[in-house]
């Protein structure tokens, strides 16, 4: 019976758990600020973003929804990001991308850091992400050791602007 109850206890902390992080991390996300590998095509790297709307689609999977101008162009993103056996790891287009969920000690900001394997190569890019558009002198330093751990440079985080665009159908 003690066995029993120990792991309807523990089952029901689990779901809990997953519940509040899944909470947590679900809504409206304003870009901070983005770094990419040195090899990212300038061209292709986005100046404006709209901010970035994660919605739970059961299973611990996610969907990332944003849009961003590139050549005078607004274009709209879906990722759908499927969960993987480790926390805060998903993956998407069939294994291609990963994409770790970071929490920062701020609550209210995390770190989209992604790996893409790409024309036979692979590429780095992180985004710092909060909760409202204010910059978080805080939140950002620890952005910078992060990406520093991750192997990319301070010197190449932009900061990027908010922008406000209708994807184009």
């Amino acid at each position: 019976m003690k066995t029993l109850f120990l792991g309807v206890t523990l089952g029901l902390a689990a779901a809990l758990s997953f519940a509040l992080e899944e909470e947590d991390i679900t809504g409206t996300w304003y870009v901070k600020a983005m770094v990419v590998d040195k090899d990212f095509p300038e061209d292709r790297r986005p100046r404006k973003v709209s901010p970035v709307k994660v919605t739970a689609l059961g299973g611990g999977d996610l969907e990332a929804t944003f849009t961003f101008m590139r050549e005078d162009r607004c274009i709209q993103k879906k990722i759908l990001m499927r969960k993987t056996e480790e926390p805060g790891k998903f993956s998407a287009y069939g294994g291609r991308k990963l994409i770790y969920l970071q929490e920062l000690p701020r609550r209210d900001h995390y770190v989209f850091y992604c790996k893409d394997q790409r024309r036979g190569g692979l590429l780095h890019m992180g985004k710092l992400v909060g909760r409202n558009p204010d910059t978080n002198l805080e939140a950002l330093e620890k952005f910078k050791k992060l990406v520093q751990r991750k192997g990319l440079s301070e010197e190449d985080i932009t900061p990027l602007q908010t922008g406000s665009c209708a994807p184009e159908r």
